[in-house]
């Protein structure tokens, strides 16, 4: 037998320092503009609805719109990213997201609001999540979910961040000064780190971190799969797309409603747009807490403790009337869905493989928005008829019981398949 010695291909020295770094930091940074600002729409709730009169369904429809829209645009902004690159993806959206926001600080009209929030914006934001984690896939072969968890905890530090601040903004000044504020932040911090940007690391004459050691940690996740026909065939696939739609259409809801649900019961905006941000903090400690945790434990069971966890806090928000109640309920509800957030991706790779990865989550992010989409607006018009936050957030509570629910009857015979096929072709 002859020696085989690594290609340079195969086997590459780390570099002193790593340009995917930088990749991650812009990708965070611009994270924590556009969720940060996105979850900021609660805030803007009531000062919008006190100048114009508006219905609370009607004026949480434009953020419905928005979640369907942005789902939509994400299939194929994921697409150009790969035929262009993030950084022209990227710093197109961002211009579009800026540009929205800009306009919502001269909106005097409902159709103007679903123009500018529930269409323009909502495309801005659909070039930033798919193509910023799919960057970061091709950058790190090894620590690609730590990356990939640093990345994604950006929304939480956004989430910490922006709210304050327009609520701050609002009270100082007016709400069209916030909006036009967060417009111009987005455009100038989006559109700067985007230049940052490179599709993967040929560019910069580089292999992914860890390539070569990478290649032999998960092999059958790059050799097998199936395709996306095959996968929605399989009652797998429709499992984890019920439970996203039941986590994002609790989360959305709370985006929304949280903080009008927190000052109708006497709590004052400022303290109200807080919760947010306690909400937005312990969410990263989620991502990055409970995405280690799956390494070691498997997607299913992460999943079976953080709808657990969403459950039990829809149940305790019935009962909060006090502002430590609210935040303890944003902690709660904070860390389980920060758990969630890194949950679907891992999970669609362990019962898919790797073979259409993007396609098959890119189409459960579709279904996820659709429940972005239809829980503020049902929890709207809840309130609408009622007067009274208590049977939305009932609604919640079943939603997360029916997640965890599927998540418990969820089967792995889809990943045995995925062994036996990579045992055939050792």
């Amino acid at each position: 037998m002859t020696n085989h010695k690594p290609s340079p291909s195969t086997e590459a020295k780390a570099p002193r320092f790593f340009y995917g770094y930088v990749i991650v930091l812009a990708s965070f940074l611009v994270l924590m503009i556009v969720f940060g600002a996105q979850y900021s729409f609660g805030v803007f709730f009531k000062p919008v609805l006190s100048e114009f009169g508006w219905t609370r369904a009607a004026t949480s429809g434009a953020y419905a719109l928005n979640t369907i829209l942005m789902g939509s645009f994400s299939i194929f902004t994921g697409r150009l990213s790969d035929r262009f690159g993030p950084r022209l993806v990227v710093t197109v959206c961002g211009s579009l997201l800026g540009l929205g926001y800009l306009l919502m600080s001269q909106i005097n009209a409902i159709w103007q609001m679903y123009l500018f929030y529930g269409v323009l914006i909502s495309a801005g934001t659909s070039g930033m999540w798919v193509p910023l984690l799919s960057t970061a896939t091709r950058w790190f072969a090894k620590r690609r979910g730590l990356a990939s968890g640093i990345i994604a905890s950006g929304t939480g530090f956004g989430t910490v961040i922006m709210p304050p601040l327009a609520n701050h903004l609002i009270s100082s000044y007016n709400w069209r000064t916030s909006y036009a504020v967060i417009g111009l932040i987005a455009l100038v911090v989006i559109i700067i780190s985007a230049q940052f940007l490179r599709r993967d690391p040929a560019q910069k004459g580089l292999l992914a971190y860890g390539a070569a050691v990478a290649n032999t940690e998960s092999p059958h996740l790059k050799v097998a799969g199936i395709s996306i026909k095959e996968a929605i065939r399989t009652n797998q696939f429709w499992v984890i797309c019920i439970f996203g739609f039941c986590a994002y259409s609790c989360l959305q809801t709370v985006m929304v409603h949280i903080v009008p649900h927190a000052t109708d019961i006497g709590i004052t905006a400022a303290a109200a747009a807080t919760i947010l941000s306690t909400f937005g903090f312990l969410s990263i400690g989620g991502k990055l807490v409970l995405g280690g945790v799956i390494d070691r434990i498997g997607s299913k069971r992460v999943a079976i403790i953080v709808f657990t966890m969403m459950a039990a806090s829809f149940l305790w928000l019935l009962a909060a009337d006090e502002l430590w109640m609210m935040y303890l309920f944003a902690a709660i509800f904070g860390i389980g869905f920060g758990g969630f957030a890194v949950v679907q991706s891992p999970m669609v790779a362990e019962y898919f493989g790797l073979k259409e990865h993007g396609a098959i989550f890119g189409l459960v992010s579709f279904v996820n928005n659709l429940g972005s989409a239809i829980g503020p607006f049902t929890a709207g018009s809840i309130f609408d008829k009622s007067n009274s936050y208590y049977w939305a957030f009932l609604f919640c509570a079943i939603l997360g019981a029916l997640g965890l629910t599927v998540s418990i009857i969820l089967k792995s015979s889809q990943q045995k398949k995925l062994n036996n096929e990579e045992s055939r072709q050792k």
